[in-house]
């Protein structure tokens, strides 16, 4: 690697890429620049779109013989900075989103192998053309992208079925740090030539190589939803409810979301026709969907939860319930999940915790977290809620009525400084699905395992040497 200076770079890149596929325009390169959640921003020498994935490796050549960092960036809908560059202007943005065709599509295999850059609602909209599905969506399904899902690992409300990404990539292409391309698209049920290889590179956050296509799995579409609204005195009991579910309705159950009554008034106060589903309010609730894919057993398998939940309520699980009427109902109910963030913001600053401890112990964890918070910083309201099946809650510490501006950089921090650890002593993660990003860099650093972060190191630095791909992102530098 020689050092060069970047007028040079810009001068290959651009006879590489051409001018549609290398922008310096600082108007149009600005906004890519900033998190989707306006926390970080940055700068950038430009914004390169190849169309190719040899485009792509070229341009990682290039940038590497002459010592430029690269960001690699989706659909920029990431939740903690693990897109966005650093102030200094030294990296090149790396978008993907050119490379967007389909490249295969088996629908009798169930399964469709893509570029990087297909938008996660083009992908949907793809495969239910032909009766299936892509069993992964989040909020941002209209901006996301195949790429930036592979290297966050997404998960969402499906993962309770489905898994995350992990789960769902049959096969990867990616372009390492040293420009090579490492294609392994195949499908392959069995194949022990080693270290199963993509694996390393999902969740890696563009740390480790870029993304540049992937096969993934199908699943067939949804024939008609299932859905019910359920009310709680606890989360235990809604954990018990869980475990009935599971073990009864295994084969269709494919979500379970839980949040409290805080959370839920939050959302009828905000929404102008939000309704409640029940009559009375509940300390918990709980959402449960059946996705039924065949349209003959969707009346037995509305009928098996009205079982589950009538002896539930004769065991004293649950208080109430409520079984969507038809599929408007369902997304209202829906909606009510949906709309808990939009909610909580117009309530005043807070801060949020993406974090995940072992199934089991969820609700005697929030049971021990949010009084301890509450206690320890008056005025504060500490409440969880999001993905019971998988381990995975949303644990937002809302600021103090009337608090100064500067409170979620001040107290905030020890707020989620001292979650983190209580998370960590519970053996859980300080990140369930967002990431590293560089919001939480420095809390990996700190509470991580030695050995592990002596492992992402030692490969951070075998992958890339010099340290260009996604610097400041995930993995700290060896001290």
């Amino acid at each position: 690697m020689q050092m060069g200076n970047s007028s040079t770079f810009l001068d290959a890149a651009r006879e590489l890429l051409g001018d549609r596929g290398l922008i310096t325009d600082p108007e149009l390169v600005e906004p890519w620049l900033t998190d989707w959640r306006g926390r970080y921003h940055g700068a950038a020498l430009a914004l390169a779109s190849p169309a190719t994935t040899d485009e792509v490796a070229a341009l990682v050549r290039l940038a590497r013989e002459h010592g430029v960092p690269i960001v690699p960036q989706g659909g920029n809908s990431g939740m903690c900075g693990g897109a966005t560059p650093d102030p200094s202007g030294e990296a090149i943005l790396l978008s993907l989103r050119r490379m967007d065709a389909v490249r295969d599509f088996d629908p009798a295999l169930r399964r469709i192998t893509c570029d990087a850059g297909l938008v996660l609602q083009t992908l949907h909209e793809r495969v239910a053309e032909e009766g299936l599905r892509f069993p992964l969506t989040l909020g941002g399904k209209g901006s996301a992208t195949v790429g930036g899902l592979v290297a966050t690992n997404a998960g969402g409300t499906q993962v309770l079925r489905h898994g995350t990404m992990r789960a769902l990539v049959l096969g990867l292409e990616v372009v390492t740090p040293l420009g090579e391309v490492f294609s392994d698209l195949a499908p392959l049920k069995k194949d022990n030539r080693g270290f199963d290889l993509k694996q390393l590179f999902i969740g890696s956050e563009g740390t480790l190589g870029i993304v540049t296509g992937a096969t993934l799995a199908l699943v067939p579409a949804v024939a008609e939803r299932v859905v019910a609204w359920v009310g709680l005195d606890s989360l235990e009991n809604a954990r018990a409810l869980l475990l009935t579910c599971q073990g009864r309705l295994r084969g269709e159950l494919e979500g379970f979301e839980v949040l409290p009554e805080h959370c839920l008034a939050a959302v009828v106060d905000h929404l102008p026709d939000a309704r409640r589903p029940l009559g009375e309010p509940q300390p918990w609730n709980a959402l449960v969907e059946l996705a039924v894919e065949d349209k003959d057993k969707v009346a037995d398998a509305r009928e098996a939860l009205e079982t589950v939940l009538a002896d539930a309520f004769e065991r004293g699980l649950i208080a109430d319930a409520v079984i969507a009427a038809n599929e408007g109902q369902a997304e209202d109910f829906w909606q009510l999940r949906d709309t808990i963030a939009p909610a909580e913001k117009a309530l005043g600053p807070a801060v949020q915790h993406d974090i995940s401890v072992p199934e089991a112990q969820m609700p005697a964890f929030l049971a021990s977290i949010a009084p301890e918070i509450e206690r320890d910083y008056p005025g504060t309201k500490a409440v969880g809620f999001g993905h019971l099946g998988d381990g995975n809650i949303h644990f937002h510490v809302l600021a103090p009525p009337e608090a100064a501006p500067a409170w979620v950089e001040e107290e905030g921090k020890e707020i989620s400084a001292q979650v983190y650890e209580r998370v960590t002593e519970w053996g859980g993660s300080i990140s369930a699905e967002h990431g590293i990003g560089q919001a939480k860099l420095g809390e990996l650093a700190r509470l991580a395992d030695p050995a592990r972060l002596d492992l992402l190191r030692r490969i951070k630095a075998a992958l890339d040497p010099d340290g260009l791909l996604n610097p400041g992102k995930l993995v700290t530098p060896t001290p």
